[in-house]
């Protein structure tokens, strides 16, 4: 396999769980949270300032101005002089290019499909699904009640959508935005599986 899948997805999805059953499926690596600590580790931030940034673009002056003293690792002017949100947002992205350089994997959101828009081998998909099968998912998850699971992922797509569309010059959940949009709903968490397995090694064999 020579295929970068890059994934985006609603919250309550299972888009990391889909992720995470493919890179099993074939062998490759699955990068979630774990693209924030290879990003700190390779630019200098701490980790708990790449996890505060994780997918939600922060405007406020002064937060940006307060964090921007424990940012290091950088130093061209330009980059200096560019709010800390800005800067994770290039560790990551750069560290996606690396990642993606190594050989196939899955990478879970963070911009990846805009990051390696230039790449041949990759495929952007997105995952959504029924907010009544998405709201299910979260309470059984998170032990909540059907009220609060309904805001908490009214909440995370919200800051993943301003995130996207703040950074990349495409549209968050858009149809055009994608090489395929799946929802999970229809055929479950293995369905989905099961159809982007059969999707991807089509893809291959196209790009031999």
């Amino acid at each position: 396999m020579n295929t970068v899948v890059t994934i985006g997805r609603q919250f309550g999805s299972g888009g990391r769980e889909i992720g995470e059953r493919l890179a099993e499926h074939f062998g490759i690596k699955c990068y979630d949270k774990e693209l924030l600590s290879r990003a700190a580790k390779e630019s200098g931030f701490c980790e708990e300032m790449m996890q505060n940034h994780d997918e939600r673009p922060t405007n406020s002056f002064l937060y940006n101005l307060v964090m921007d003293t424990y940012s290091f690792g950088y130093n061209s002017s330009s980059f200096v002089d560019m709010p800390i949100s800005h800067k994770v947002f290039l560790a990551q992205f750069d560290t996606i290019k690396k990642i993606a350089d190594e050989g196939p994997c899955v990478i879970v959101g963070r911009c990846a499909d805009y990051a390696l828009a230039d790449y041949a081998n990759v495929l952007n998909i997105f995952i959504y699904g029924d907010d009544s099968h998405k709201i299910a998912r979260i309470m059984d998850r998170y032990g909540l009640s059907e009220d609060k699971a309904a805001e908490m992922i009214q909440k995370k797509d919200k800051q993943r959508q301003s995130y996207y569309n703040y950074y990349s010059s495409k549209k968050w959940g858009r149809a055009d935005s994608y090489d395929l949009c799946v929802n999970s709903s229809i055929l479950g968490v293995e369905g989905t599986v099961n159809l982007l397995i059969q999707y991807i090694e089509d893809f291959e064999k196209k790009n031999k």
